[in-house]
């Protein structure tokens, strides 16, 4: 079989130029034009990096939280005990636990969003990296996701209005929601805006020259539109 295109995907395709490169603000309208699906459709930025994802240290991962959220409030788990289970209750998270919650979750379970954890609690779910892993939800302190029981409040607050992490894929791209196609200009201005000022902070010392070799934006059914590099690069303060 072919790789057949919808009516709807052709006709916000032709208005497209893929050999143009647009300003954010041009990417953004034009993105918010092609999504006509029935629902609302995810905005996702691609960065495509120049690193080699193989190397550990060319890796580029992170955690933001982005200004205007991303469209839902995330469901938010935290593995904690003692003191740090009522913290993490109080503060208004969907799932708190330990030993019972380390075992609904190697039994397959994960209806949840987001993963934190205390560090006295890692030593317990060490296990779940092959249900966690893959689905890029096990805590880890690179991405910022053990959480001492002090900024647990925060992690969680933070967590549910638009914390994500971004990370590489095999292929060195980076692909990110920034917002929904129901999101204002200015919504998805400010989300992008501090979601390229944190990839392009996190530029391995080792690369030298070129970082970012291309960036797009795309809805969920929608064709990509690329813009100019040097223009996303320098959207500080438009947040």
């Amino acid at each position: 079989m072919g790789n057949k295109r919808s009516k709807r995907y052709s006709e916000s395709e032709g208005n497209i130029d893929s050999g143009m490169l647009y300003s954010p603000v041009e990417a953004i309208n034009l993105v918010k034009n092609s999504s006509t699906a029935s629902f609302d459709e995810t905005i996702e930025l691609h960065a495509r990096l120049n690193v080699d994802s193989r190397q550990a240290d060319q890796q580029v991962r992170g955690v933001v939280v982005l200004p205007h959220g991303v469209g839902k409030t995330l469901t938010v788990l935290v593995f904690a005990a003692g003191e740090a289970q009522k913290i993490a209750e109080d503060a208004g998270a969907d799932f708190v636990g330990a030993d019972e919650l380390v075992a609904r979750v190697e039994e397959g379970w994960t209806e949840f969003d987001v993963a934190l954890a205390t560090p006295d609690i890692m030593t317990r779910i060490g296990k779940l990296g092959r249900v966690l892993g893959r689905k890029g939800l096990m805590p880890s302190p690179r991405a910022g996701t053990v959480v001492e029981p002090d900024d647990l409040e925060k992690s969680i607050l933070d967590s549910k209005k638009g914390r994500i992490e971004y990370r590489l894929d095999r292929f060195g791209i980076i692909h990110s929601p920034i917002g929904k196609a129901s999101f204002d200009e200015d919504q998805l201005t400010g989300n992008l805006a501090v979601l390229m000022d944190a990839i392009l902070a996190d530029k391995p010392d080792t690369i030298k020259g070129q970082y970012i070799k291309s960036v797009s934006l795309s809805s969920t059914m929608g064709p990509g539109i690329k813009m100019d590099i040097n223009a996303v690069s320098d959207m500080r303060g438009l947040a």
